[in-house]
């Protein structure tokens, strides 16, 4: 089979091995909001070839000014919506979509479909909860604390050998707006930091 258009490109920045290191890699995105749907159009932009998608959410309006929803999108589940774009983009892409809300009865199982996650879920606790679980399952986890407002500097840090949190650490959704520079540079941070522990033989650090 042919590859795709979008591979066909990649050939041009990325080695074989490369792009094999990529197709090998299974990314679970927990959360397709602003974090969790600008991250998987960069993996899939980037050669990741198995993503999973979860969410339970429908495309609101009041999404459209930072994720990758376009208006003829509202109503539809997020899932679908975003499916729809990446196989636009890469037809041979493996992707598994779990429409569905995060908790203790299924988190356990979830987090065994991907040996790397992107935590981009909205409430406290399940974030807290996802990040555990799948640390314990030995998955390497990106996840984002203080990604509201504008005019903050982002980072990155190490927590333990397989968590990275990667935002300003003190902003708050609740009291800061949500705009599309600040969340779409955190989403970036994060698929670097897949990207680097995939091709640094799966180890990362920031030094």
């Amino acid at each position: 089979m042919a590859d795709s258009l979008l591979r066909q490109g990649l050939k041009r920045y990325l080695s074989s091995e490369q792009l094999a290191l990529l197709s090998q890699a299974k990314v679970g995105l927990a959360g397709l909001g602003g974090l969790g749907s600008n991250c998987a159009l960069m993996l899939v932009r980037t050669g990741l070839q198995h993503l999973v998608l979860i969410d339970y959410d429908r495309v609101d309006a009041s999404n459209l000014n930072r994720q990758q929803f376009w208006p003829k999108d509202v109503g539809e589940l997020k899932t679908s919506a975003l499916a729809a774009r990446i196989y636009e983009l890469n037809p041979d892409i493996d992707l598994e979509i779990h429409d569905l809300k995060l908790a203790d009865s299924n988190l356990a199982q979830i987090v065994d479909k991907a040996d790397i996650w992107i935590e981009a879920l909205d409430d406290a606790k399940m974030k807290a909860l996802l990040v555990e679980e799948a640390l314990l399952s030995g998955a390497f986890v990106v996840a984002a604390s203080g990604v509201a407002g504008f005019g903050q500097s982002l980072s990155r840090k190490m927590v333990g050998r397989n968590l990275v949190l990667v935002g300003d650490f003190m902003s708050d959704a609740q009291e800061f707006p949500v705009l599309a520079p600040k969340v779409t540079w955190a989403a970036a941070m994060m698929c670097d930091t897949v990207i680097s522990y995939i091709f640094q033989g799966r180890k990362f650090s920031l030094t």
